[in-house]
């Protein structure tokens, strides 16, 4: 069975630090690049970063850059995402998926139907 699955999300106070990670089954991560994804309440999807398949490239949005990265162990299995310097805006719910056509490398969302995504790890960011 194919699954994607996030942990490391809680409530943390802004400025903190949390680190997310994606762990992989059923299929080959290595074979694809990765991104992650957030939704706030009440808003659409937004994406997060993304990295190759070896790790040796990455992007992050223009929201997150500075403070998030993003990077990756293929021996594994598994995907992370460093959060420093959390915001109240940073509060959603994060999700890992394959991004199969590279639609991320522009800021896009990789298809649900054309890709893996997990089940979403929720953020608080709150005093």
């Amino acid at each position: 069975e194919v699954q994607l699955a996030e942990s490391g999300g809680g409530l943390v106070q802004p400025g903190g630090s949390l680190r997310l990670s994606c762990v992989a089954s059923g299929f080959t991560m290595s074979s694809y690049s990765m991104t992650w994804v957030r939704q706030a309440p009440g808003k659409g999807l937004e994406w997060v970063a993304t990295i190759n398949t070896v790790g040796g490239n990455l992007l992050w949005s223009d929201s997150v850059a500075g403070r998030f990265t993003v990077s990756r162990d293929n021996a594994i299995n598994t995907l992370y995402l460093h959060m420093n310097n959390l915001r109240t805006e940073d509060a959603a719910v994060y999700y890992c998926a394959t991004d199969r056509d590279g639609v991320s490398w522009a800021g896009g969302i990789p298809s649900r139907s054309g890709n893996f995504w997990g089940q979403g790890t929720q953020v608080t960011v709150s005093s």
